[in-house]
């Protein structure tokens, strides 16, 4: 048994206290902390925040011996208990590390419990002692049998690390679909939070999307006993992370649904968004916490793991998490649509995928997607939104052909890979499968190719129209920009081969003046410029006065975004599609 004993004592001084209790350690053994967290593919390098590394044995000092950045010998006997102890600054209120302040704490295992090499397979425990008065605890790791206190045991170190712990005051709630309880907490939330809604919505979420995998009601339930929601909300902020029978979001308090209104405090959209992160994450607990690219069948915790399949996992998820909410009632179709054009709006605005695959974006994303700088949309697109999109060709070309739909496909790998790793051939096999001919075509094209989907021509034959809307000022010159009274117009991108590069733009730069007026936004240049006409530009960079030249390309030249509209009188055929898709 491995037992970690985490002391709240110093909340104010936001440090976890940590007596690790090894029972049958290894002589010289090691132990480590891992560098990343599984579903956030970023080197974060935990152990940064771990310090007052100790041990002991039959009550003396133990030897330390720091190997690398994460790993440390104990100069230790192989015949008695050993005890570490260390401390872990937890200052860090996103949903993949570790928090702690007087009035909330939460953490991810990864974060707080050094791995024991080679005991990662024996039973793991973590008591919670010193909690603040009044605090909760909310996680779904289970409570160690006969336990009275804050005492949660798991099967092992992988298990262990796959339930994160919430911590405080908050609120909580729960429901049940398919048999299965399904506990809600919620932190931070104003007062006049309409608890009743969230937990209704999210049931329907749930239930729809058990109801996908599994069947009917009466059909097997969900791979897990109990699930639960940890919804942490504050000022700003947008995120979640998926486990095995849980996951950790991050939300703008705003977007929670408020008592006597349609939608969240920021309207419907804010609402909207907050129950497509809740839907996303959920379906993650088929989609990647048990049916995951092979290369993932045991998480090597002490450096990246590739994999060239995140459009699949990432990518399909991005597809149902606004499909499910359309199937549950929750979304009309144009509002679904309108989701689905703001994705195809943001790749075809990203000149990265002219030059990087979906299967390439999911391979670097360590590098690239995760360590998005200024160049980041010249060289690299989302496998989330494009995936998204892939996944949308893949359903609309299967449905128009009749032979099957990509929720046949999906359920075909959740049958054949009992749950478990697959792998690309998997997938291409189930598409076969489900559409009595191979797609290595399609795959190829849209999977390791970097050119348009015909998402146009596929969304005409299921009744929808679209529509590309002229572009903005900054689409035309290929810049993105922030804009603000103290800081003026600033580029933040510079899009390849547009304008704004041919004119010896960078990021960073302050626009200033355009001919003999001073910008303030960056809308108001198009009443100084004229298609084709080069106009005098100062820029501010780095404290020095440049003096370039602008020149405006042609409206037609430009892409600006898509808008997708329910047409109005379709063949019967693009009806039939539409509706068997999106509903009636």
């Amino acid at each position: 048994m491995i037992e970690y004993r985490i002391c709240l004592a110093e909340a104010r001084s936001h440090q976890f206290s940590v007596a690790l209790a090894i029972a049958q350690p290894a002589a010289g053994q090691t132990v480590s902390l891992p560098v990343w967290i599984p579903g956030s593919y970023l080197v974060r390098e935990f152990a940064r925040h771990l310090s007052h590394l100790s041990a002991e044995q039959d009550g003396r000092s133990v030897a330390v011996e720091q190997i690398d950045k994460a790993n440390w010998r104990l100069d230790c006997r192989g015949d008695a208990p050993l005890t570490v102890r260390y401390r872990v600054h937890a200052f860090d209120s996103s949903v993949r590390a570790a928090y702690l302040d007087a009035q909330r704490g939460f953490f991810n295992g990864t974060g707080v419990c050094l791995r024991v090499h080679g005991c990662e397979a024996q039973p793991h425990a973590i008591e919670l002692i010193h909690l603040p008065d009044g605090w909760q605890v909310a996680t779904a790791m289970p409570r160690a049998d006969g336990a009275t206190a804050q005492r949660y045991a798991s099967a092992d170190y992988d298990e262990l690390v796959d339930h994160p712990f919430e911590l405080g005051r908050f609120w909580r709630g729960e429901f049940t679909a398919a048999g299965v309880v399904h506990e809600f907490v919620v932190a931070g939330a104003l007062p006049d939070f309409d608890s009743p809604r969230l937990l209704a919505d999210a049931m329907r979420i749930c239930a729809t999307q058990i109801a996908f995998w599994h069947g009917g009601a009466d059909a097997a339930r969900p791979p897990f006993g109990r699930y639960v929601f940890l919804l942490n909300t504050a000022e700003d902020g947008h995120g979640g992370l998926e486990h095995r029978a849980s996951t950790a979001l991050l939300a703008a308090r705003r977007d929670l649904p408020r008592r006597g209104d349609a939608g969240g405090t920021d309207g419907a959209e804010g609402y909207a968004n907050l129950l497509g992160l809740i839907s996303h994450e959920y379906f993650h607990a088929w989609n990647v916490k048990r049916m995951r690219p092979r290369e993932f069948a045991r998480y090597d915790y002490e450096r990246e793991n590739y994999t060239e399949l995140l459009w699949f996992f990432e990518g399909h998820t991005a597809y149902y998490d606004d499909l499910m909410l359309l199937r549950a009632g929750l979304l009309d179709p144009a509002r679904y649509l309108k989701l689905v054009a703001k994705a195809a709006s943001a790749v075809l605005a990203t000149p990265g995928r002219a030059v990087h695959s979906v299967a390439q974006s999911s391979f670097e994303a360590w590098t690239k997607f995760y360590r998005a700088d200024e160049n980041t949309p010249n060289a690299t697109v989302s496998y989330y939104a494009k995936g998204s999109l892939v996944a949308l060709a893949l359903d609309l070309t299967l449905r128009r052909e009749g032979k099957g739909t990509l929720d046949d496909v999906m359920r075909a790998l959740w049958q054949s890979s009992a749950g478990g790793p697959l792998d690309e051939a998997d997938i291409a096999g189930a598409l076969e499968a489900v559409g009595a001919r191979s797609y290595a075509v399609e795959l190829a094209a849209w999977v390791h190719g970097t050119g348009d989907l015909p998402l146009a021509a596929l969304l005409a034959a299921a009744g929808v129209d679209w529509q590309a809307q002229p572009a903005t000022l900054a689409q035309r010159l290929g810049l993105r920009v922030s804009e603000s009274a103290l800081t003026g117009v600033r580029v933040t991108h510079v899009l390849r081969g547009s304008a704004a590069e041919q004119s010896g733009l960078a990021a960073g730069d302050e626009l200033l003046t355009l001919g003999d007026w001073r910008l303030r936004r960056l809308d108001d240049a198009l009443r100084l410029l004229a298609d084709g006409v080069p106009a005098p530009l100062l820029v501010a960079r780095d404290q020095r006065v440049l003096r370039l030249s602008l020149t405006l390309p042609a409206a037609s030249a430009a892409v600006g975004a898509v808008v997708l509209a329910l047409a109005s009188n379709p063949p019967p055929s693009a009806l039939a599609l539409r509706k068997a898709w999106l509903g009636s």
